[in-house]
């Protein structure tokens, strides 16, 4: 054994010098252990084997857990069997010093503290490790090497340590998946609207979905002019202001590559204030109108509602930012508009745009379960949607762009047929009569008159449940799509 371990009993430790320990702690805490295994009910969630800086402690630690976790009784004669044949024990006696740690135990009632402590010090260690890491490969990274990306890198990092203790990794026993499973259920029970993730502002969407559900990516895909960006907004708006009793308001960040602020801003006045955003923009509104504007914005302007515009930001810069955010304000939504905008990481683009939007996809995934949230990105869909007589997108539609249809927990499809039927007024042809022309055209506006304001929100893939359509109304106006209401109260559109 090399300096810094124990060789024999409790006298020979040797602490390595400069690095963060407590060795009396853990021996403290083993002692307290074994005198009574049941303490172990108070500290065993938050400590591990690898939190001890001795590794023979360590190593007695994780099997008493297991003992005590299989019913029996953990003491020197017990442990001494999980250290047969071990060479790397095998100068050590072992149950002697399991004795001595028992002996010389010196309170049972501050096992606690011994385990904080413990874990303070490894987290101080691991704070040490990475700093030497980035040091060092700052000094010998090439010049070819991007900084931002040892920058991105060593966040991460630094992010997982601060939520080691808040975030399961590895095996999960099949207890704790339920437990998870019954506080979600149960939060749902309690919902007066029975969402159990992050509620959309839609009521059909809620109940089909359940709200937007933690580590889930949702695509929510379309041809341009179907409303994406109008409905993603509308989703993150509603999750970011929402004041009733069942639904908390959720830290929204919103990455938007295509939109800037001040236009998202302005969609965002437009459809709280039922002003068109176009009078907004070029201000043509009257005195009481104004006054609604100004009060709209004072109402709304603390909201949890953050917004990223830079153009070209990769996916590993769009994680580092929404970790940023979590750890300061908590974040419980991320949208991204729109998805093939965004950069593939440093060190994995190539001329394949295919494969970088797979690598894209599967790290918004990654975000997802990393931070516990809902990822809802946008995602544009080919030409190959306007050859089709029936013009409604599905998956097939999407198989073109990588593994994004793989990766997604839930693909939506956003349809207006008011948008195509708007481009496609029947015009008389040289050889037809106006008897023919006149029944064509009516049945044009016979069409678009029915498709006025509708919308269709296809929910083509979930993992969690069934898949189907909702209708709501959208109000072109105030780019909003809301529940669906009576044809009578549509507002008028043109």
């Amino acid at each position: 054994m090399s300096d810094g371990y124990i060789q024999s009993g409790l006298d020979a430790t040797k602490p390595a010098p400069g690095l963060p320990q407590n060795i009396e702690a853990e021996q403290d805490l083993l002692g307290a252990l074994l005198s009574d295994n049941q303490i172990f009910d108070n500290i065993a969630d938050n400590l591990d084997e690898a939190h001890f800086f001795n590794p023979l402690n360590g190593r007695i630690f994780a099997a008493t857990r297991k003992l005590y976790s299989n019913g029996q009784l953990a003491n020197p004669v017990t442990l001494k069997s999980y250290f047969i044949g071990d060479a790397n024990f095998a100068d050590i006696d072992i149950e002697s010093y399991l004795r001595e740690l028992i002996e010389n135990v010196t309170s049972l009632s501050d096992a606690k503290f011994y385990a904080e402590d413990i874990y303070q010090c490894f987290l101080r260690r691991r704070l040490i490790l990475i700093s030497d890491e980035t040091i060092s490969r700052s000094r010998t990274a090439s010049m070819e090497q991007n900084a931002e990306s040892l920058i991105e890198e060593t966040e991460q990092q630094l992010f997982e340590l601060a939520e080691n203790d808040k975030v399961t990794s590895g095996l999960v026993p099949l207890t704790h998946a339920l437990r998870s499973a019954i506080d979600r259920a149960e939060a749902a029970y309690k919902n007066s609207g029975h969402i159990s993730g992050v509620g959309t502002g839609l009521t059909g969407l809620n109940n089909m979905l359940g709200g937007l559900q933690p580590s889930d990516l949702i695509i929510l895909a379309g041809r341009p002019g179907m409303g994406k960006t109008a409905l993603a907004t509308n989703i993150a708006f509603h999750a970011a202001t929402t004041n009733r009793t069942d639904e908390k308001p959720q830290h929204v960040a919103f990455f938007s590559l295509e939109m800037s602020a001040d236009q998202l801003a302005n969609r965002i006045l437009s459809s709280e204030t039922g002003i068109p955003s176009d009078e907004l923009r070029l201000g043509k509104v009257n005195a009481d109108q104004f006054t609604n504007v100004v009060k709209t914005s004072d109402a709304i302007e603390n909201a949890p509602f953050f917004i990223d515009d830079t153009p070209g930001l990769s996916v590993s810069q769009l994680a580092s930012r929404a970790r940023r955010l979590k750890r300061t304000h908590g974040l419980g939504l991320i949208v991204v508009d729109y998805l093939q905008l965004l950069s593939a990481p440093m060190g994995t683009r190539s001329e394949n745009r295919v494969q970088e939007i797979s690598t894209i996809s599967r790290t918004l995934k990654n975000i997802a379960k990393e931070l516990q949230i809902p990822v809802l990105a946008l995602s544009q869909l080919s030409r190959a949607v306007e050859q089709r007589e029936d013009k409604r997108p599905n998956l097939s539609d999407l198989r073109e762009s990588g593994s994004i249809e793989q990766d997604a927990d839930v693909v939506m499809f956003v349809y207006r047929e008011e948008y195509y039927l708007s481009k496609s007024e029947p015009e008389q042809k040289a050889d037809e009569s106006s008897e023919h022309f006149q029944t064509r055209h009516s049945r044009w506006l016979e069409k678009s008159e029915k498709a006025q304001g509708k919308a269709e929100v296809i929910i083509a893939k979930q993992r969690h449940g069934s898949t189907g359509v909702i209708n709501p109304n959208f109000i072109g106006k105030f780019t909003k799509f809301v529940d669906a209401i009576a044809d009578d109260h549509l507002p008028d559109r043109f």
